[in-house]
């Protein structure tokens, strides 16, 4: 996999880098691993996620390519780019997921997106475990230079504090 383009994936820096496009309840916050979710992460050098709270909350990126040092040939032979996210829930709260990435042109309009279908856990029906979302774009034609990336949620029952989704790892790579 070649190199995350996104800065800060899992909050080692604190909300660094992001974009806070929704800020609900008691806004985000990052936590230890494995924390109140009480689920350890498959990866060892992820120690830190991003938690939600009781009403929406929603964080991204826009990844400007050609400042990560992408020409606009590369970007035009249309390499494929991989995006890609891990979320949780926590045993004693529901919480719903989300996850929007766009491909964009040099005016930021989309080029091609892909938005992950949402997600409800439920402790009572699921494990609330680290899963994965991912996805490749291919054949998009030539103009992008920039990729935007968003995700985050809300826990289902509106308890006051971090009971929504947790999410880490994110990433945007691309294969050249």
């Amino acid at each position: 996999m070649g190199k995350n383009l996104l800065k800060n994936p899992s909050g080692e820096e604190q909300l660094q880098y992001w974009d806070l496009t929704e800020n609900g309840g008691s806004e985000w916050k990052v936590e230890d691993m494995p924390g109140d979710c009480g689920f350890n992460f498959c990866n060892d050098q992820v120690t830190k996620y991003f938690a939600t709270s009781f009403e929406r909350c929603l964080k991204r990126q826009v990844v400007d390519l050609l400042e990560e040092d992408f020409t606009a040939e590369q970007l035009d032979a249309q390499p494929a780019v991989v995006v890609g996210d891990w979320y949780s829930g926590r045993s004693d709260c529901g919480c719903t997921y989300e996850m929007t990435a766009s491909l964009l042109s040099e005016n930021q309009d989309v080029i091609q997106e892909f938005k992950a279908e949402p997600v409800t856990l439920d402790p009572e029906s699921d494990d609330c475990s680290w899963k994965q979302v991912a996805h490749t774009f291919t054949d998009y034609g030539p103009g992008m230079r920039f990729i935007l990336f968003e995700h985050g949620g809300q826990d289902t029952k509106f308890w006051d504090g971090w009971f929504g989704v947790r999410v880490t790892g994110s990433y945007v790579t691309i294969e050249v």
